[in-house]
């Protein structure tokens, strides 16, 4: 017999109160892509026409949403903007490779289950001519819930809604891939000592990929597909501005030209994204400066570039940027 598991859903959300109770007094944000773009704005995270449309129809139409795109592109971030708008949890699973079904799905609790082996133990040995039935009761109790240690997806199908983040899903093997088929189609997992888990309410699933590696056909079958590219030179302002309003304008223009730039550069190994730029400004205005001086910005650039080959290349080019 099929058992089908529920718990009542809890309030794990990191946001602070008023601004979940705020939120909850406006218009529902996913009646539209427009309403949707204009309630992500409000996060303080800029999509454009093309995100703010897919990632709608995958909540309208109940689909996961795998988003492809260089690192620091913005694919995580928009997760924690949509479980931030809708007032619902953020669980994150963070992919690797060796990355087990068990690591993302449950564990048992062995210690208390040794404890519980004992307290076994301990009362068939007090029990006069052996108290049979207590102690098949508490061998029978070894793989109660109780003991159960819900990781991140079985804990999105439980506290459902919410937001599921799979983070750089392209980390994985191919056998953890075929392991979210079935939660990705079902939206359930069956659990041999206790049953079948389902989601009274499917999760909103976000996949990452930095595409290090091609997935699989049959999993992108079951997901809407978007690539995020690189912001042109007014969005990314535009992103700077709302992310950082505390930012000197020069400054932030400055740095995102010097960005743009820096990702024309078919040299570099890893050009900066969008959160390179945030961290480089952030330091930046924690220097106290307000414009990019050529000697700050040289010695301030490990917020931008992360490999030793990029040094030399980007110093040079701030000298010929910021010298001319």
């Amino acid at each position: 017999m099929r058992t089908t598991l529920r718990r009542k859903r809890t309030s794990r959300v990191d946001i602070p109160g008023p601004v979940r109770q705020s939120r909850a007094m406006h218009a529902d944000p996913l009646t539209s892509p427009d309403t949707l773009s204009a309630a992500l704005r409000e996060t303080a995270y800029l999509p454009d026409e093309g995100l703010a449309t897919v990632t709608w129809l995958a909540h309208a139409l109940r689909r996961p949403l795998l988003l492809e795109g260089e690192p620091g592109t913005g694919k995580t971030a928009l997760a924690e903007a949509l479980a931030e708008l809708q007032g619902v949890p953020l669980i994150r699973l963070q992919c690797y490779e060796g990355i087990e079904a068990s690591q993302a799905l449950y564990d048992w609790d062995f210690p208390r289950q040794i404890l519980h082996l004992r307290a076994v133990e301990a009362l068939a040995g007090s029990a006069e001519g052996g108290d049979a039935d207590a102690v098949t009761r508490l061998e029978a109790d070894l793989f109660d819930e109780r003991f159960l240690q819900a990781r991140p997806v079985l804990r999105a199908l439980r506290e459902a809604p919410c937001v599921l983040l799979i983070d750089e899903i392209d980390r994985a093997d191919d056998e953890f891939e075929a392991f979210l088929l079935e939660v990705l189609s079902t939206w359930s997992v069956s659990i041999p000592e206790l049953g079948v888990v389902s989601a009274t309410t499917p999760p909103f699933v976000v996949l990452t990929s930095n595409r290090t590696r091609e997935l699989h056909d049959a999993l992108k079958r079951r997901c809407l597909y978007h690539w995020i590219e690189h912001p042109g030179l007014a969005r990314e302002l535009e992103i700077v501005r709302a992310r950082l309003p505390q930012v000197e304008p020069e400054l932030a223009r400055q740095v995102v030209e010097v960005v743009q730039q820096l990702r024309a550069e078919d040299e570099l190994v890893k050009p900066p994204g969008v959160a390179e730029t945030l961290d480089w400004v952030r330091a930046l205005a924690a220097l106290g400066q307000s414009r990019l001086d050529p000697e700050v910005a040289a010695a301030t650039m490990g917020a931008a570039v992360k490999y030793r080959e990029d040094t030399e290349r980007v110093r040079v080019a701030l000298d010929r940027m910021l010298t001319r």
